[in-house]
């Protein structure tokens, strides 16, 4: 396989058609709502309130571009995955609001692809669910654990299932596969188009979005900006993994490197070989992440977990690439799939995504500040920023609604410990679960590791 090119391009950014130029931010202005953070989050908010209330005055404030942090960057999946697991759901409140979170998970994909349709966003979906790959004993005891335990929460079959070999090989035919377990919620998409028609019908609808306005303060009733101040009657922090560049947020999320690999166009062929036929996404049930997904042009995007956290919270376009996480990646698609050995990678790249102290995404609205926030999604955003644009709607318009009584609505993560504790602790992690992967190759057990690291990484 070719090596991953030096640029750190997204392939989105190359394939999602010329963008919509959107002014920065010319002066003083007064509205009834400031939203602070041009991705997903920010856009499905603005977009959820618009419908709601038309005479809503709105802005949105993007730092750079419409979906230049994750939102444009992530790996195409829209799942029904929310970054805990339904014990700490129902620890934060109780089982049956657990089970509503995750019916509200389940219906944001279904969401997700309506929307997308009714405003006529070529986003690219493909709703074929998500198939993950047990390789090894340990990957397997794991998978079936996992499905039995669904049953305890009444997740029946046809919504969590394990496949044995020869169910899973006809889904994916993966080296070395064993069995995986399959769930239909989930979508695979082209997260930029879906992005940038979010932000084109904003403006359609007469919302103001401006690009190359980074708030460099946010305040009850006021987001800064070097070109003018935004009065608000209620603030929306929606900066996911950039957070930590606001005064006062330094420990609120670190910000987390993911990175991703493109390869060229693939054959019928080869796809006829590997599988993936209605564009199901993919994973496996090793520790430290990794995902992929076949695009609408056959292309095989794939990413995963591994870079540094950086000290500090920093984030940097430098960040953006890693070259020995590029080869690992690509040693690992090749190790999944041999026929891809001489493939070309074509694109290369990553970026942060916002992780919280306990691994619990949230969203609310302070009632005394008229602050509102969403985030911390730890790379399962897609569709949870729907539902989070969503929830804010109602928050912002005083609504009592189903949405507004999850259990994650007003959740509080702790903060992060401070440098040097965060640097060490998050690391430590990482490396932890890199070896992990490679105790249960060897011994065939579940690592003994990964029970102890599991606190510190949301488990």
């Amino acid at each position: 396989m070719g090596c991953p090119l030096s640029t750190t391009r997204a392939l989105w950014a190359d394939t999602a058609g010329p963008a919509l130029p959107l002014p920065p931010l010319s002066g003083d202005t007064t509205v009834d709502v400031a939203v602070v953070g041009g991705g997903f989050t920010g856009l499905w908010t603005a977009h959820y309130l618009a419908e709601a209330d038309p005479s809503l005055r709105i802005v949105v404030l993007e730092a750079e571009t419409v979906g230049f942090g994750a939102s444009g960057r992530n790996g195409g999946w829209c799942s029904a995955l929310f970054p805990a697991s339904l014990d700490k759901l129902a620890a934060l409140s109780d089982r049956s609001a657990a089970l509503a979170q995750d019916a509200a998970m389940r219906a944001s994909v279904t969401e997700v692809a309506r929307a997308s349709d009714e405003l006529g966003i070529d986003a690219h979906v493909a709703v074929g669910g998500t198939i993950v790959l047990a390789r090894t004993v340990a990957q397997v005891a794991r998978a079936r654990a996992e499905v039995e335990h669904a049953r305890g929460w009444g997740i029946t079959d046809d919504r969590l299932r394990w496949l044995d070999e020869g169910e899973a090989r006809t889904v994916l035919d993966a080296e070395g596969t064993l069995g995986a377990t399959y769930t239909p919620d989930c979508a695979a998409l082209h997260p930029l188009r879906l992005a940038r028609g979010l932000a084109d019908s904003l403006v359609r609808r007469g919302v103001a979005v401006h690009e190359h306005s980074r708030v460099t303060e946010l305040l009850p009733g006021r987001a800064v900006t070097p070109h003018g101040t935004v009065r608000a009657g209620t603030v929306v922090r929606a900066t996911e993994g950039y957070t930590a560049r606001l005064p006062g947020h330094r420990r609120v999320v670190a910000p987390l490197y993911s990175l991703v690999i493109a390869t060229e166009p693939l054959s019928p062929e080869t796809w006829e070989r590997i599988g993936l036929r209605r564009r199901e996404t993919f994973s496996d049930h090793r520790h430290l992440i990794i995902y992929g997904q076949r695009t609408a042009d056959d292309r095989l995007v794939f990413g995963g977990r591994g870079a540094p956290y950086h000290f500090g919270s920093r984030v940097s376009p430098g960040f953006d690439g890693d070259p020995s996480v590029f080869a690992r990646l690509r040693a690992t698609l090749v190790e999944l799939f041999p026929v891809l050995t001489e493939a070309k990678v074509t694109h290369a790249w990553g970026g942060p995504l916002g992780v919280p102290r306990d691994w619990c995404a949230s969203v609310g609205l302070d009632p005394a500040t008229r602050i509102g926030w969403a985030g911390g999604y730890v790379g399962d955003g897609v569709s949870t920023t729907n539902l989070a644009g969503r929830t804010l709607r109602d928050l912002v318009l005083g609504r009592d609604t189903d949405l507004t009584r999850l259990p994650w609505v007003g959740h509080r993560s702790r903060l992060w410990e401070p440098e040097p504790l965060r640097w060490l602790g998050i690391n430590a992690g990482l490396r932890a679960m890199t070896w992990a992967d490679t105790e249960e190759r060897l011994t065939r057990r579940p690592s003994r590791v990964a029970r102890a690291i599991a606190p510190l990484v949301g488990g």
